[in-house]
């Protein structure tokens, strides 16, 4: 709390143990969630492996996932997966203790990934391969085609159609909205945040989001230098373009990956989200955090008047 911290966000912890613990030092807890993916729902995988994303070349995550092997994605395209997640993310709204609710993975899987991380994987990713292009169920194309557009899969070049790309933008954004409407109908006053990827048109055309039209209260794009092979002031860069795309009321915190920070580099990134219209920083991850890491943020803070 002296560094600036207003909020955790905690996958795990009983709120009602560490909730008064936080809030006595006026600290929020926030329950940070897995949205569409979702590898621990293996009984769901196989019970209905239809409400899983399909890839271009007909596989499913369930049984092919990419990258990874908890990459296991659900379909946006779906209701079904819409009432699954309301009812789980409204629960946890309504759990006692919890301040907040923070999305995370609420997209497609990548469809390219980022520069800096497609070596790890061997992978050249100049142009959208196949496998890692989703979704191509059934129900998305035939919604998709209930809109006037073609078949997907009878295309010369699906990864050419711009009318197709946005069809998959807007999914992920109607789910990402009617969540919130829920969550909001059931707890009008817990704010609603989500991270993203670092700035628009790279959210767009690696993993088909638009988080600039998501009704949220805060967004922290996940603005990690290194796995771009950007050098530290690309955070102010990415924080710019990201405040200049959203609406003025709505927080900007810029994502940071602290372990790959020194101290002073720590400061450095949350002046950048300070003097490019940021409201500070999201750290990921508070353990990666040393006690001078935790000094230098503080002047910065207190500086700031944050």
């Amino acid at each position: 709390r002296e560094a600036g911290v207003t909020g955790l966000l905690l996958s795990g912890g009983d709120p009602a143990v560490l909730s008064p613990i936080l809030a006595a030092e006026g600290i929020e807890f926030h329950r940070w969630q897995w949205v569409m993916n979702q590898p621990g729902m293996r009984e769901l995988r196989e019970t209905n492996p239809e409400l899983f994303v399909i890839s271009r070349d007909g596989k499913s995550c369930v049984d092919n996932p990419p990258y990874v092997g908890y990459y296991r994605w659900l379909c946006p395209s779906r209701e079904e997966v819409y009432e699954l997640l309301r009812d789980m993310l409204v629960g946890i709204a309504n759990t006692e203790g919890i301040a907040g609710v923070h999305f995370d993975y609420i997209r497609y899987p990548d469809v390219i990934l980022p520069v800096g991380i497609q070596p790890r994987y061997n992978l050249v990713q100049d142009r959208e391969f196949p496998e890692y292009d989703f979704c191509y169920c059934e129900v998305c194309r035939e919604k998709f085609q209930a809109q006037g557009g073609e078949d997907p899969l009878s295309m010369d070049d699906p990864t050419a159609d711009q009318a197709w790309r946005q069809y998959r933008y807007d999914s992920v954004t109607k789910v990402v909205n009617r969540l919130i409407e829920a969550i909001k109908a059931a707890q009008p006053a817990k704010p609603i945040t989500a991270a993203v990827f670092p700035t628009p048109d790279l959210a767009r055309t690696l993993v088909r989001q638009d988080w600039t039209k998501w009704n949220l209260d805060y967004v922290m794009p996940m603005i990690y230098h290194t796995h771009y092979n950007e050098p530290v002031e690309w955070i102010g860069a990415a924080t710019k373009l990201g405040t200049a795309a959203i609406p003025p009321d709505r927080r900007l915190y810029s994502g940071v990956m602290s372990g790959t920070l020194d101290p002073d580099a720590i400061a450095k990134a949350a002046e950048l989200s300070f003097e490019n219209g940021g409201r500070g920083l999201a750290l990921f991850t508070y353990n990666a955090m040393s006690d001078e890491h935790w000094r230098r943020l503080a002047e910065v803070t207190r500086h700031a008047g944050a």
